[in-house]
């Protein structure tokens, strides 16, 4: 629905800590169950709201790496009804870091073949702050000014770049969209940037936003007082590999302050306005399937993989080969859990509870915002920033649900890796995304 008023737009903005309690699982790394041994960094739900006087929408980023679409539902009917906010006009997107608690399903094998779930306290105490910062936000409004521009950190401030080809595509845009109240100080600050949260890795056992804490520490020492949601670009093939130094918190604290320099630096060069055009289109897209292997082809993959990664430990082969081909072995290890599954008719709650997929574009001024599900390659998010009539798009992924693997492109299946052998999509899934995402583009609010 489109909002054509030109009248002074009113914004509020709302944080929570949504950090676990001592002992809940961290999620992201297969094998290495973690069971959090206490707080780092804070994790932390915010939200910006906006209202032009016609039409109203909920922005919401959350630390966490994935939050599954049957929670975005429930999200979205419980704050709907208590604030007007149209369901479709609320956007809930996760920062994807791997030192977070579950919250959606998983796709490694030993929690598929245990049926392991989400800490149920946990996820029923998360969807009440998201409902509660939503609320307060939309309460909590005041006549506001937006500042919308895009910025650079890349490789070349050692930052990150692509995971499986360091010479490979990357988009180190930094694109801002902040809220000022009329007296100037800026109230919040949305940040989309595509780089896996993985510089800690497997051994942390510290709950962390990993390096978005520090684009949050950096701004809060320079800007203070501004709530910082931080999304995550289409990195799917995005992360730090090649390109840190360490896996610890202080290569991490580089990273988030190199990129949280930046962000200062394009808030302090933006104009601002006080009025905007706000409007939300969206579609939802039923997902195919890849073809499977059998269960005996999926067995010997897992046995190949697996000797392949021993013999190279073996020989001290160098950490990105031996990294390389244990992601190889967790690959096929999904793959095999799938099949199996699949087989047995089983209900596999990350296919399931996601589908159909949503695509939704939301409009501020003359900034578009198209926002996806699931982990995308970075092909797919300079492919639609490319073709969008808009300069100023923005591309956020893990927006609204996630997704049963890796959406990757047809080379990098040919090629094969962790991200393609992961997946359950089909091959066609990145491009149906792209097209549909230009449609909404196209249709004019």
């Amino acid at each position: 629905m489109a909002g054509h008023l030109n009248t002074r737009i009113k914004a509020g903005t709302a944080i929570v800590d949504i950090s676990p309690e001592q002992g809940i699982e961290l999620a992201g790394y297969p094998h290495h169950p973690r069971h959090n041994t206490g707080v780092h960094d804070p994790l932390y739900a915010a939200c910006i709201y906006l209202d032009n006087g016609e039409e109203k929408i909920a922005l919401v980023s959350l630390d966490l790496l994935f939050l599954s679409k049957k929670y975005v539902k429930e999200i979205r009917d419980r704050a709907s009804a208590l604030t007007g906010i149209p369901k479709g006009n609320i956007m809930i997107s996760c920062s994807h870091t791997h030192s977070g608690p579950w919250a959606a399903g998983r796709l490694d094998i030993d929690a598929l073949e245990k049926r392991l779930k989400p800490d149920a306290n946990y996820i029923s105490t998360l969807k009440d702050k998201i409902v509660s910062i939503i609320v307060d936000s939309c309460n909590n409004s005041f006549d506001a000014m937006i500042g919308i521009k895009k910025g650079y950190c890349g490789k070349e401030q050692g930052v990150g770049g692509n995971r499986r080809d360091p010479d490979g595509p990357a988009d180190p845009e930094v694109c801002v969209l902040a809220v000022k109240d009329l007296n100037g100080k800026c109230r919040a600050c949305l940040v989309v940037y595509a780089l896996h949260p993985t510089v800690l890795h497997e051994e942390n056992t510290l709950v962390s936003a990993d390096y978005p804490a520090y684009i949050r520490e950096y701004l809060a020492g320079e800007m203070p007082g501004m709530n910082l949601l931080f999304m995550q670009g289409t990195s799917g093939n995005q992360s730090t590999r090649y390109f840190r130094s360490a896996q610890t918190f202080e290569e991490a604290e580089r990273i988030g302050t190199q990129i949280g320099k930046e962000v200062k630096r394009v808030i302090e060069s933006t104009g601002f306005h006080d009025n905007s055009k706000i409007f939300v289109n969206s579609t939802e897209i039923d997902i195919k399937l890849r073809t499977f292997p059998t269960l005996e082809e999926a067995w010997e993959a897992v046995c190949e993989a697996k000797e392949r990664h021993e013999n190279l430990k073996k020989s001290g082969a160098p950490y990105i080969d031996v990294q390389n081909a244990y992601l190889k072995l967790l690959g096929a290890e999904d793959m095999l859990g799938y099949t199996k599954l699949l087989k047995e008719g089983e209900k596999i709650d990350i296919l399931d509870d996601e589908v159909p997929a949503e695509v939704q574009v939301i409009g501020i001024g003359d900034v578009r915002i198209v926002c996806l599900p699931g982990e995308i390659f970075v092909e797919f998010g300079l492919d639609i920033k490319r073709r969008s009539p808009y300069k100023n798009t923005f591309v956020v992924e893990l927006a609204n649900g996630c997704l049963p693997g890796y959406v990757y492109t047809k080379d990098a299946l040919e090629t094969g890796g962790y991200e393609t052998d992961t997946s359950m999509l089909a091959p066609e899934t990145g491009y149906v995304f792209v097209e549909k995402a230009l449609e909404l583009l196209d249709k004019e609010a």
